[in-house]
């Protein structure tokens, strides 16, 4: 168990490190420059140089490379170009909100994909089933961007029920006791969340009906039906209990989904988050939040996948013997 975990580990921290030099190189490589995409006026040569200059851009690009690596192995993230304030302090602010939105709409994704791939393999063939299969493929084929855009329009716009974006309401939210503020924030978290959230939970369904058919054409189950056993019982109590060991795997497979998606969902609903931070630093050319907030990402995607691992591992000792 000791080396299947340092492999998972040693493996986790290089592809951390190949995310972020890739991320570094592709940066300076590509065409523009920093300050001038958010200058309004021509800037001085004299004085891009010397801003250049002290963020050390004039430098070779292995050096600055070298450099970027000392000052993370520090711990210190480098400065905003625009933002003017440290990155680390960026990160920090808008990272709250980012694992808020992506922890509902796990929730959202896990629960409902779960519970209509359960209904759709005990209605295998039937109009049920084929009803929520073309609504499941349908979701899971819209774009996530447009899948935001729609819930915006319509609930958003025309029927007015949620609001159309940010965290809180920030004329009223500090005025309200503490279950309204909280009701604030959930109310302004249902539309992106849900965004999220409609769209992993169709492909969820989607993955958990074909484990629970290919469960219930066991042998055990023929076993437990022949006994006159309910059929609720079969399915929740039998068949679902083994069909939930594949369905492990989808955590891991959920975070990239969920942190991809968050970059176009905060974007459309204007929700201050690491995806929105990160879309905002590559228009302006900012290359020390981008790359740290690709590390960032990658490392959450590393984590989950690894958790991923080690809870299959946990229920099934063949992973971590290299028996399977």
């Amino acid at each position: 168990m000791t080396a299947w975990l340092v492999r998972r580990v040693a493996a986790a921290i290089a592809i951390v490190w190949a995310v972020v030099t890739v991320t570094f190189v592709l940066l300076h490589l590509a065409p523009g420059t920093p300050f001038l995409p958010a200058a309004e006026t021509p800037v001085d040569p004299a004085v891009l140089q010397r801003l250049r200059s002290q963020f050390g851009l004039d430098r070779p690009l292995p050096e600055q490379y070298a450099r970027y690596l000392r000052e993370i192995a520090r711990g210190n993230l480098g400065e905003s170009f625009a933002l003017h304030r440290p990155v680390a302090d960026a990160l920090a602010e808008a990272l709250p909100n980012t694992l808020t939105l992506a922890g509902a709409a796990l929730c959202i994704e896990f629960v409902l994909g779960l519970a209509l791939g359960v209904y759709q393999a005990a209605r295998a063939r039937r109009l049920g089933d084929l009803a929520l299969g073309n609504a499941t493929l349908f979701l899971y084929s819209v774009p996530t961007f447009w899948m935001g855009l729609l819930l915006l329009l319509v609930f958003g716009q025309w029927l007015r029920w949620f609001p159309v974006g940010g965290v809180v309401d920030v004329v009223t939210h500090e005025s309200l006791p503490w279950a309204g503020r909280v009701a604030d924030r959930l109310w302004h978290l249902a539309l992106p969340a849900g965004t999220l959230g409609l769209v992993g939970a169709a492909g969820t369904a989607r993955f958990e009906r074909a484990a629970m058919l290919e469960v219930l054409g066991q042998d055990y189950i023929r076993t437990a039906r022949a006994k006159g056993l309910p059929e609720r019982r079969v399915v929740l109590g039998h068949a679902l209990r083994n069909a939930l060991l594949p369905f492990v795997t989808l955590f891991g497979l959920a975070f990239p989904f969920l942190l991809t998606g968050a970059v176009l969902v905060e974007t459309v609903f204007a929700w201050p988050g690491m995806g929105r931070l990160a879309a905002e630093a590559i228009f302006r050319r900012d290359y020390p939040v981008v790359t740290a907030a690709a590390m960032l990402a990658g490392g959450m995607v590393v984590l989950g996948s690894l958790l991923a691992d080690l809870l299959y591992a946990a229920a099934d000792p063949r992973i971590r013997t290299g028996d399977g």
